[in-house]
């Protein structure tokens, strides 16, 4: 590979199912290297080197971050090196019981909305440095419900359902609200659907899964890597296909989401 070509994909939440999928589906394509953010060393560099093997691609590595973290972010931010072409928002939990980050932040809030922001912020001058670069924010067709005034359960009795529809709406609206916002950095912002893959994370939900990790990665990997997505930009797209974000169409959420976000810079 001509390191001029080489384009680095970073990937949250590797080891998951759809993590997992959507690396293996980026490294088969040429040219591409991918970063696997994992936070069990042991079983994040097992998976890099199985995937290592299946796809023949060398160029799969391993960096150890807990999203729900600010200070390892910015450690992972603070020993990076070169710029990132694609960054993969997909690290999502969803405990049955409530539960806090280190900091304090209601698990589910921490991890899948804010973890996404502070990845977002800590990476934008290394996406800018690969631009045109993307940021692709995992979510799902099953969100709704954001509530703004006790988006963390702190007044509502927790419910993980609850917690993780809200929380793909914030992905979702934070991915129209960068779109806007980073129009001039060259990097394209979109969420997406990636398919009802049975994990831990469904299963938490009661849900199955009916779709093959590898089909529920073809579009994360599409819209992270595929020159024919390079002009998507601020959409919620499903099965490749783009549209409008309907969430959008709340100004008062959409700003609301935004002052709340920019407490967490």
């Amino acid at each position: 590979m001509n390191t001029e070509d080489k384009k680095i994909a970073v990937v949250t939440g590797a080891t998951g199912a759809i993590g997992y999928a959507i690396a293996e589906n980026i490294a088969r394509r040429p040219n591409w290297e991918v970063v696997m953010i994992v936070r069990d060393p042991t079983r994040g560099e097992d998976a890099a080197q199985k995937l290592r093997e299946s796809t023949g691609n060398p160029g799969i590595n391993i960096k150890i971050a807990d999203i729900g973290s600010a200070a390892s972010i910015k450690s992972l931010r603070a020993n990076w090196e070169g710029p990132v072409h694609a960054l993969v928002n997909n690290a999502a939990l969803t405990p049955r019981n409530r539960e806090e980050t280190r900091e304090g932040l209601e698990l589910q809030w921490g991890v899948n909305v804010i973890g996404y922001w502070r990845m977002a912020m800590a990476f934008k001058d290394l996406l800018t440095a690969a631009s045109p670069s993307r940021l692709v924010n995992v979510a799902s067709y099953w969100a709704g419900g954001l509530n703004l005034i006790d988006p963390e359960f702190r007044r509502r009795t927790y419910n993980n359902n609850t917690a993780y529809r809200q929380s793909k709406q914030a992905n979702r609206l934070m991915s129209v609200l960068l779109a806007d916002e980073w129009i001039e950095s060259g990097i394209s912002v979109n969420a997406c659907h990636p398919g009802d893959v049975s994990s831990r994370l469904s299963n938490n939900l009661g849900f199955g899964g009916s779709t093959s990790p590898e089909d529920g990665a073809d579009t994360p990997a599409w819209l992270a890597a595929d020159p024919e997505a390079k002009d998507i930009n601020g959409k919620w797209v499903n099965s490749r296909t783009a549209v409008f974000e309907e969430f959008s169409e709340d100004k008062n959420m959409m700003m609301g989401l935004w002052q709340l976000f920019h407490h967490f810079n």
